[in-house]
């Protein structure tokens, strides 16, 4: 059996060294555009901040690896063309130039996703950067060095956690978003408004509202970013607007989403019975709504390309969804989401309602005690839990894997106040915040 797979990020390393366990005999290669596999593009920020000192320790497998599993390795290839008809595809070798036909007997599309690029007047500016992969980021950290007024574009997780890096390094930053706040997609007003007063505190220029109109420059570099609203100088740019699945491959060729994301069953197959997908490039099932819906996270890939070896041959272990459970940690501010917000429920015509406590994380009388507030979204009529968010000083993240335990098992929010939770006063109290959302939302 032939197996080819075209790219070995998350998903991609994921499938491959599941499949070079479980099927020895197969014949497994590999297509890989860059000349490394498996890089945390979600430490990029902590790379770029220095909190990570050796980039080596992004990287959670290496070609040598994947090689001493029997399979063949083929970095910095480029596959130009896919024939499903013919089960061949074509790649040309980035150093070489010479172009190799192969043919498969089954196919694994993990080629991820690529940073959207605007069609924005001066966008070819040489110090307007992309932040994706292990290159970039030590482009990043090169520019940077020489740069004192930074501007980043797009306030998700990537975006803020630049901002950080680069305030914390004594630049003057200036993050420009299109929504009126940031990490819009992720978590609620109530606690997106804490951490932009922690960023104006430290001097971050927060230019939220405004959309990028054009860059200016001189001599190939760009020197003023100009919006619907003002104009910022700037010696460095950072594009983290968002992500596109990289599926042009098999456009017209499988079921896709608008947006190119591939639509994949149960058991990662396609709508060819030859080709499976995982990761950046899929659409996955958001489990509080039930629908296809893209979400690029590495823990969605991991799991997907796991799956993906496991059902390579016969259907065997279903995919069982995703909340799009996720955490952040900026500053002092440890925060985590996962299903629904409010907002999210709103541009997706969901009804929900939603409960907010806010709590001390342990007793008053243990030396410390932090702030915590946690928000729980529930649907009205049948009170299955749909979401929840939550931020403090102390790290109470864990608490969002258990609520992405509650929406994915369909508990209701009034069970929710009775889950069996330990107490212990060094780390909650008797009603664990949870259990008080719970409660809160049964009066």
């Amino acid at each position: 059996m032939k197996i080819a797979v075209i790219g070995s990020t998350h998903a991609g390393t994921a499938a491959v060294t599941n499949m070079a366990n479980m099927y020895p005999e197969a014949q497994i290669t590999v297509y890989e555009r860059n000349d490394n596999v498996s890089f945390l593009s979600c430490g990029l920020a902590l790379y770029v901040g220095g909190v990570v000192d050796n980039a080596e320790e992004l990287f959670y497998s290496s070609p040598q690896k994947l090689q001493e599993l029997g399979v063949t390795m083929k970095l910095k290839h480029d596959v130009k063309d896919i024939d499903t008809d013919h089960q061949t595809i074509k790649a040309q070798n980035l150093i070489t130039g010479i172009t190799v036909t192969d043919s498969y007997d089954k196919l694994v599309m993990t080629t991820g996703s690529w940073p959207i690029v605007p069609p924005i007047e001066g966008i070819q500016f040489e110090n307007i950067l992309l932040a994706k992969n292990y290159d970039q980021a030590n482009t990043i950290i090169e520019k940077s060095k020489s740069a004192e007024k930074i501007t980043v574009v797009g306030g998700g997780y990537i975006g803020v956690e630049l901002v950080e890096a680069f305030e914390k390094a004594g630049k003057q930053v200036t993050l420009i978003d299109g929504a009126d706040r940031i990490l819009n997609k992720y978590l609620d007003p109530e606690f997106t408004d804490i951490l932009e007063e922690d960023f104006k505190s430290r001097g971050i220029n927060l230019a939220l509202n405004e959309t990028v109109k054009s860059f200016q420059g001189e001599y190939g570099f760009v020197k003023r970013v100009e919006t619907d609203h003002n104009i910022y100088e700037t010696d460095l740019v950072i594009m983290c607007v968002g992500f596109k699945p990289n599926t042009d491959l098999l456009n017209g060729k499988v079921d896709m989403l608008q947006n190119g994301a591939i639509k994949v069953d149960e058991y990662m197959k396609t709508s060819d019975p030859n080709i499976f997908a995982a990761g950046d490039a899929c659409a996955v099932k958001y489990n509080p709504t039930g629908n296809h819906v893209y979400i690029p996270l590495a823990t969605n890939a991991v799991r997907m390309g796991t799956l993906v070896a496991y059902n390579l041959m016969e259907p065997k272990m279903k995919h069982i969804g995703t909340q799009g459970t996720s955490g952040l940690h900026i500053y002092d501010w440890n925060m985590a989401s996962t299903g629904l917000t409010d907002t999210s429920a709103q541009a997706g015509h969901v009804k929900v309602e939603s409960v907010t406590v806010e709590e001390v994380h342990r007793p008053g009388f243990m030396p410390t005690a932090e702030k915590v507030k946690m928000k729980v979204s529930f649907d009205p009529l049948t009170r299955r839990v749909l979401g929840a968010q939550v931020i403090s000083k102390v790290d109470v993240t864990q608490s969002i894997n258990t609520m992405s335990v509650c929406i994915q098992s369909g508990m209701t929010v009034d069970e929710l106040g009775f889950v069996d939770f330990f107490f212990q006063p060094h780390f909650n109290q008797p009603w664990n915040f949870i259990n008080k959302a719970g409660l809160k939302a049964a009066q």
